[in-house]
Order: C-alpha cells, then sequence, then structure tokens
C-alpha cells in the first residue's frame, strides 16, 4: 500500500459517506475505506494521520480558470496556476481558451495538454465557440473535441452573433460538448468598469448595468430551449440571471450555472477603496445581489463554484482605471466558502462536494471522483477549523491580485492527493496564522 489517511472524517455524498475512516491507496486506486483502526501501519510505505482533525473531501474541479499560457506567462502559466490549484485542494481544472493565441485549433490544445502532463493534475483545455473569438465563424468542433478538449466558450467575452450562438448550441446535440457562456452585452457595458449603482456615482466612474447580465443570460437560455441543448451560464452575480435561471430550470431548460465565492461574500462597497484587485468582470454588485446569489447556492439553482481565476500583474492593477478586470481565487475559494456558507450553519459539508467537486465534472460530462473502493484516488484533506489570513506574497499564483486579500478565512486544504500521489502538503509558516 502507498498511502494509508488515519482517522479521518470521509465527506462524499455519492458514496452516501459522512463518517471516520481510513482510507487506503495502492497503485493510485482507493484500495481500502474502513473503520478507524481496521488497516495496518505496516502495510503502507507512508502513513498521514489525520487525528480525527481532518476532513476528505473527493478533490475539488474548478472548471473556469484563467491560466494565460501561452502569451501572456508573465501572468500565469500552466505550472504556475496548477501549483496554485493543488494548494487549494484542486486536483483538476478546465483552462479558458481566451490566451494569446486564443484556443481555436488543435495545435494549441496539444500545447495545453502536453504541459499539463508535468503538473500532476487535470489541466483540460476549453476551446473556443468561433474562429479567433471574434463572433464571425463556427471553430472546427470535431477537431477541436479530437484534440482534447473538454468543452466550448469565447469566454472574457460573449457570442456577439445570437444565430451564431445559436448554430453553436445546435452543433452541440452531435458533438457532446457543452457552450459555456460570458453572459455580458459589451453594447451595453460600454466602457463600464464596476456594477452601475450608488458606488460608481460616488467614484465618478463609469458603471457596468445589471441588464447586460440579464439580457444574455435570457437569450442564451432562449438560444437553447430552441433547439433543446444545454447552456452553461458562466460566473452568475445578479438577482436578475438568478431568477431567470430558477424560472427557466422550472420549466425544464437544460441550463446550468456557476458562480464565484466573491458574488456570495462581498459587495461593489469594496470598490470604494479604488483598489483594482477588486475588480472583476462581472463586477461585485449589490447586497440584494449578494444575497441572491447565496440563496441560489444553496437551494441549488447555481450548480457550482468556480473561482474565474484570471492572474494580472501588480503593474496592470495599479491604476483603478485602466486596470483590467479580473482576481485570482484557486488558492482561497474553498476557505471562503467554508467561511461563509459552512461556518454560518448556511451548509453541510456534503453540499460544498458537489458544488466545487461533483457537479463541475458532471456538468463537463467527466467521470467523477468518489471515496470509494476502486475508485481513482483523489483527495482535498482540509482541516475545516483552520484560521488564517490571506497573504497575496504566500500565493503560489504569479500574480497577486486577490479579491480576499487580509481577509481572515476558517477553514485550509492540507494536502491534496492526485491519482493516489500527495502533489500538495501544506508547509505552514505561521505567519498571519
Amino acid at each position: 500500500m502507498n498511502i494509508l489517511i488515519k482517522n479521518v472524517f470521509a465527506v462524499d455524498p455519492q458514496s452516501e459517506l459522512e463518517r471516520l475512516v481510513d482510507i487506503g491507496i495502492d497503485g493510485g486506486i482507493i484500495t481500502a475505506v474502513e473503520n478507524p483502526g481496521s488497516i495496518s501501519d505496516k502495510d503502507a510505505e507512508r502513513v498521514i494521520d489525520a487525528k480525527g482533525k481532518l476532513t476528505a473531501l473527493p478533490g475539488l474541479f474548478d472548471m473556469h480558470v484563467h491560466f494565460r499560457d501561452p502569451g501572456q506567462t508573465y501572468k500565469e502559466d500552466i505550472i504556475t496556476g496548477a501549483a496554485a490549484a493543488k494548494a487549494g485542494g484542486f486536483t483538476g481544472v478546465a483552462c479558458m481558451p481566451n490566451t494569446k493565441p486564443v484556443i481555436d485549433n488543435a495545435e494549441l490544445v496539444k500545447y495545453v495538454l502536453n504541459k499539463a502532463q508535468k503538473t500532476g493534475i487535470d489541466v483540460l483545455p476549453i476551446g473556443c465557440v468561433t474562429k479567433g473569438m471574434q463572433s464571425k465563424e463556427l471553430c472546427d468542433y470535431n477537431e477541436l473535441k479530437a484534440a482534447g478538449v473538454c468543452a466550448l466558450s469565447d469566454d472574457g467575452r460573449p457570442v456577439e452573433n445570437a444565430e451564431l450562438m445559436r448554430q453553436a448550441l445546435e452543433k452541440t446535440l452531435d458533438n457532446g460538448l457543452t457552450v459555456l457562456s460570458h453572459c455580458e452585452d459589451l453594447k451595453i457595458i460600454n466602457g463600464g468598469i464596476i456594477n452601475k449603482g450608488e458606488v460608481s456615482k460616488k467614484l465618478g466612474v463609469k458603471g457596468m448595468d445589471r441588464a447586460s447580465e440579464d439580457y444574455i443570460t435570457a437569450r442564451e437560455i432562449a438560444l437553447a430551449m430552441s433547439c433543446g441543448a444545454h447552456i452553461h451560464i458562466c460566473h452568475v452575480s445578479t438577482r436578475g440571471s438568478v431568477n431567470i435561471i430558477r424560472a427557466a430550470k422550472k420549466d425544464g431548460v437544460n441550463v446550468t450555472c456557476e458562480t464565484g465565492p466573491h458574488y456570495f461574500t462581498f459587495t461593489d462597497e469594496k470598490l470604494l477603496s479604488r483598489d483594482a484587485d477588486y475588480r472583476m468582470s462581472p463586477p461585485l454588485r449589490t447586497e440584494d445581489d449578494r444575497q441572491a446569489v447565496e440563496e441560489a447556492v444553496l437551494d441549488g439553482t447555481i450548480d457550482c463554484i468556480i473561482t474565474d481565476h484570471a492572474p494580472h500583474s501588480a503593474e496592470e492593477k495599479a491604476n483603478f482605471e485602466t486596470a483590467p478586470n479580473g482576481v485570482v481565487g484557486l488558492e482561497t475559494s474553498l476557505a471562503a466558502t467554508l467561511t461563509k456558507l459552512y461556518h454560518t450553519g448556511k451548509c453541510g459539508l456534503g453540499r460544498i462536494a458537489e458544488l466545487m467537486s461533483i457537479r463541475p465534472r458532471q456538468i463537463l460530462g467527466l467521470p467523477t471522483t468518489k471515496i470509494a473502493v476502486g475508485e481513482r484516488a483523489d483527495l482535498a484533506l482540509i482541516d475545516v477549523d483552520y484560521e488564517w489570513v490571506v497573504i497575496p506574497e504566500q500565493l503560489h499564483s504569479k500574480s497577486k491580485n486577490s479579491v480576499f486579500k487580509g481577509e481572515r478565512l476558517k477553514g485550509k486544504n492540507l494536502y491534496t492527493i492526485c491519482k493516489g500521489k500527495v502533489v500538495f502538503e501544506y508547509q505552514s509558516n505561521a505567519k498571519g496564522e
């Protein structure tokens, strides 16, 4: 046996598991899930004794990250992005294609997959919906799927041509790929940089009207309905979008959606500091929107939690009004979710496993990771009570633009095991903790 994890509280809704166990791992596979003390230490090459203080979740999966590779590797690359993912408890991620050049052909898909082999986790490329992300011509989806993409998206911008988007959705009925839609109408945004409202007025900057998100969300659902296709709505941030998606689900539309922890944690009041690290797209909204997003996570309207990990250099983020949108989040996502939802008694660990591990893989048609005998050994071992302060300089990402900087969070991933290997082990420096 390669690894024995002793006295760990395992939580996996798929296996109806929520109890203290010993987990045996050999050859990359879970070989035993037994009552504590049932497996001898002598049978294991390595023993991790959780001492009843650690929780095992199925390895997390983030279906929405930006690793900036190829083309902008001064911000992040596949290796450093994967390092941040492993630190956060993720054994898999899906990378958006808005790199330079964009991932719209088989050669670039293979580039990502080849580089990903060095990371120790699953780094899966998403292919473009349209060539060059120009909303003029559809990509060759058969070529992209054969090369290894796990989904399609023009994330960073919507597909502006509605008929082209409808055709893309129609094609997914044959190719089986899910289209992930960035729901922001660029003409409505029209140069806005934060949520349009009282805060934008106070700061004297142009706002991004919520209609930009709500309109495209409604459009995508109407297009999906027209051809009976599946549509996935990215980074939901408004009450309007939540209500539209909830109603569509009740009507039987095949729609799924996601949000990031920042949308159910913060509001646009954070922007009063004129700090561009709190700028992302879509933007932080109002308290009413925050509450709506949180409610939607808890009632199942929102299917999964993602990070939209979007690294930018300190120089790029220095000017509040001209900085690019985006925040890093892989190393804070689980902790923020535990802090805001679990430790407030609003959400159990089983639901968090669904949101951050199970549903993202299901939406993309990928095999889920389970804590069960015979399954691939992908685990996040977390201390749900570990309190720490987010210090950007200590993050594994090349970029430090964290929306949670300076926040005290409760809960931390201590070990990440992927394919039966310990790919991350937390070493505390005790600073700020």
